[in-house]
């Protein structure tokens, strides 16, 4: 049985799509290049764009979901 650190880091997507002005998702807070290369990204790139994704969001103030701690 794979421990929590092997499982795949789960998309922060939350389907509300659409880029803005800097062509970041204004609902995960993730660039396009992240978003298109999150299936080839092992877990610590994914934990680390998730820690961008969070700086992003409240940076702008659109923080669609909580952060995540303890990644």
């Amino acid at each position: 049985m794979a421990t929590e650190r092997e499982r795949p880091v789960k998309s922060p997507c939350v389907s509300i799509c659409a880029l803005d002005e800097h062509d970041v998702c204004v609902g995960c807070q993730r660039t396009v290049d992240e978003i298109t290369g999150w299936g080839r990204m092992d877990n610590t790139a994914r934990r680390a764009v998730l820690s961008l994704c969070e700086e992003r969001g409240l940076k702008s103030g659109r923080f669609l979901i909580p952060p995540r701690r303890g990644l």
